[in-house]
Parts: C-alpha cells; sequence; structure tokens
C-alpha cells in the first residue's frame, strides 16, 4: 500500500490488488505443500539452523542414526533392567542423565570401538597362529 486511501475509488483498486495478491500467495501455498517431499521440505525449514559452524548435536536432524537410537535405547535398557523396581524419580533422573550421556554415543565412538575389539581379536588370533601353527 504505497498511497494512501482517499475516496471509494482508490479503495476499489487497493481491493483488486489485494485479491490479486491472495491469488499468487495462495498459489505459493499449494506448491508447497503439492507433494509429500514438498511437504516435508516446508517442515523441515520450520526448524531453526545451527548459527555456528560446527554441528549442532542438540539438534535431532544433525544427529546420525546411532546418537537418535542411543537416546532410547540407553534410558529404556536401564529402567527395564538395572533400575527395574525403582521408582518414579529415579527413574526420570535416570532417564535425564542418560539423555545426557547418550549425547556422547555416535557413529564414530561405536565404530572406534569396533574397531579396537576387532583388533584385540585379530591380535589374539595372530598369537595362536604363531604358537599353533598346525592347529584347525
Amino acid at each position: 500500500m504505497d498511497e494512501p486511501i482517499k475516496n471509494s475509488w482508490d479503495l476499489r483498486q487497493e481491493i483488486i490488488r489485494l485479491k490479486g495478491l491472495e491469488k499468487v500467495q495462495g498459489e505459493a501455498i499449494a506448491e508447497r505443500f503439492s507433494s509429500p517431499a514438498a511437504i516435508f521440505s516446508t517442515v523441515y525449514s520450520l526448524f531453526p539452523k545451527s548459527s555456528n559452524t560446527g554441528e549442532n548435536k542438540s539438534n535431532i536432524f544433525n544427529q546420525d542414526f546411532v546418537s537418535i537410537l542411543s537416546r532410547f535405547l540407553i534410558p529404556l535398557t536401564l529402567n527395564k533392567t538395572i533400575f527395574k523396581n525403582s521408582g518414579f524419580l529415579i527413574k526420570t533422573l535416570v532417564g535425564l542423565v542418560s539423555q545426557k550421556a547418550s549425547g556422547y554415543v555416535n557413529e564414530e565412538s561405536v565404530v572406534g570401538i569396533f574397531d579396537k575389539v576387532k583388533a584385540l581379536f585379530t591380535k589374539k588370533r595372530t598369537q595362536a597362529k604363531e604358537h599353533y601353527p598346525y592347529s584347525l
């Protein structure tokens, strides 16, 4: 709205302009929700992006699969095994602490531990072959 409305003619022109603007914006909205991929990208754009250059581990979309899985499995496993007969307060505290601890569990740490265990077994196997070269 550039000019103030002074008479009925200006009012009619403004109504026509607003109806045209409404039509253009309606088409833009319909385009954003035209397919499932468009809907997903629209919903994804609602979440704020991290302003820093490093990864933001608190954002669920920036985490790898192992981190997301550990956020649910660690509290569930602890509450079903070790703290099975505990009260609500203890289970809540365990959930909060394990949620914080699961931030340190990611795909790289799991792969690193797996590689260390694999190297340990490979080392044991090579030592066994050195001591018993004719064994099965």
